[in-house]
């Protein structure tokens, strides 16, 4: 067996000497080290694995609402494809690879029902009331909503971890460390990569469409294809080179700045002005392009604003109604409206449902004629 302390060993003799090590880890709350074969990364993992919010991951949207299909990204597959982008460049960088596997696993956990729609819908209810983002959420599940233990709220994850959480917060945190820098590149790596291919897949875009976006013209000269015209076997061969190359370019690119850095420790990268995870600056400039591109063809694309002014209605009617009424609330809930405030109990509730429960509930508050209403 190896053992905690052999593996913190063996982060301090391979990594490089600006990854976050977890044998300096530390917690809100002091607890005993407990597993003689974990480190404190590891547990946080584990912790982060075994929560209600990650299991709900799989029905919650991407882009196409659940129910769309079932070979459409979830938000589950979506974090799943960034965990495993963000180990893959900490393991080439010498970084911590368990650390931003674990800040991977947990970036997503506050994304309320129907994606970003959702996630706007609840901001503007929240007006006036602290208002609502994913990021912040994801905190509060982790430190607040979450228990691993019934005396204690939270799962007690190490301060490194909900650090790389705090993603819009950093102008009063100073520099993330590195691994949460690689979990935020692989995130917009993994979506503009997911998404094209989503989007073809689905038909709202087509290989004509995107025969104008200069990063897909360049990947399909790379793999020798028409960039106008690709068979579905050639759309997933692209969608693997797509990968690979960004995952190359993020890694040569990050290397370079780390190299030049000269950084001797975690410490140091923290305090270093400015990003020191980074694409090429070819790179970067052709993923702002498809971005746009994204933006501007498919995430608005009039299907997919169907989807954005259902998610509108379903979480309005349902937000005012539990307001109104907060005995439909369950109790844990109630509970939390004590402390919180009812409309942050509220927003709790429903930021935590999978669309299908939002939809279900919804429409056995109003059921169309001859159905049997909810609760049956």
């Amino acid at each position: 067996m190896v053992t905690r302390a052999e593996l913190e060993a063996r982060e301090a003799a391979t990594l490089a000497p600006y990854a976050t090590l977890s044998a300096h880890a530390t917690r809100e709350h002091p607890e005993e080290p407990g597993s003689p074969t974990r480190t404190a990364f590891q547990k946080d993992r584990d912790r982060v694995l075994h929560t209600t919010a990650f299991r709900r991951l799989e029905a919650k949207t991407q882009v196409f609402l659940n129910a769309s299909g079932d070979h459409y990204r979830t938000r589950l597959t979506h974090t799943l494809e960034v965990q495993q982008v963000a180990r893959s460049v900490a393991l080439t960088l010498g970084l911590n690879e368990t650390l931003a596997e674990t800040v991977a696993l947990a970036h997503d956990l506050g994304h309320p029902p129907f994606g970003h729609a959702g996630e706007r819908v609840l901001n503007a209810l929240m007006d006036g009331h602290g208002g609502f983002d994913h990021n912040g959420q994801a905190r509060r599940i982790v430190t607040q909503l979450e228990y691993r233990r019934p005396d204690t709220p939270g799962l007690n994850l190490t301060l490194d971890t909900l650090d790389g959480l705090n993603k819009h917060d950093r102008a009063e945190l100073g520099a993330a460390s590195l691994e949460a820098q690689v979990v935020d590149a692989a995130d917009a790596l993994a979506y503009t990569a997911h998404d094209l291919d989503d989007g073809l897949r689905s038909g709202l875009l087509t290989p004509a469409h995107l025969a104008g976006l200069p990063l897909w013209q360049e990947l399909a000269d790379r793999a020798g294809l028409d960039a106008a015209s690709i068979s579905d076997r050639e759309r997933r061969h692209l969608h693997r080179e797509l990968l690979g190359w960004l995952i190359t370019d993020l890694s040569e690119a990050s290397d370079a700045a780390l190299q030049r850095a000269a950084l001797p420790s975690a410490h140091a990268a923290r305090a270093h002005a400015g990003p020191l995870i980074t694409y090429s600056p070819h790179v970067r400039d052709l993923l702002r392009g498809a971005g746009q591109f994204l933006r501007d063809n498919l995430y608005r694309h009039w299907r997919v604003e169907m989807q954005v002014e259902q998610a509108s209605r379903v979480l309005t009617t349902l937000f005012h109604a539990l307001l109104a009424r907060p005995s439909m609330l369950p109790p844990q809930y109630r509970d939390l409206a004590a402390t919180w405030g009812m409309e942050r109990a509220v927003c709790d509730y429903l930021a935590g449902m999978t669309d299908r429960y939002a939809l279900e509930i919804h429409a056995g508050l109003a059921p169309p004629p001859g159905s049997v209403p909810w609760p049956r």
